[in-house]
């Protein structure tokens, strides 16, 4: 029962390393986090702050897996152009669209003021 839990965990780090080496959004999703995360510590953000980033990253980087895993299975079932298969695939990424755009939206609330501050 043990092994079985440690191989899961082992199934889904393939899958994390699957995502980051065949997507480059995924990538420069990570590349982004990572900035806002040393932005976060040059800024000195508040704890209530780092959960709202922690969350809009994760909650990006979740829809990007998503989306690809999504699309891995699209093309399984339908290797040749299907309207449907098209509209999944569309719908998968306005998804990581959507989180995104809430990201960058937090990122805004909680850095544009601090940045303001600075150059004021």
């Amino acid at each position: 029962m043990f092994k079985a839990r440690i191989r899961s965990f082992g199934y889904a780090l393939k899958g994390i390393a699957t995502l980051f080496q065949s997507q480059p959004n995924a990538r420069i999703h990570l590349f982004i986090g990572i900035l806002v995360c040393i932005a976060g510590f040059c800024f000195d953000i508040t704890s209530l702050e780092w959960v709202a980033l922690i969350l809009t990253m994760s909650a990006v980087l979740a829809a990007e897996a998503f989306n690809t895993s999504l699309e891995f299975l699209t093309d399984l079932v339908s290797p040749e152009h299907h309207p449907l298969a098209g509209k999944t695939k569309d719908v998968a990424a306005g998804a990581v669209l959507i989180s995104a755009t809430a990201a960058v939206i937090i990122g805004l609330i909680i850095f544009l003021p601090k940045l303001i501050k600075l150059f004021t």
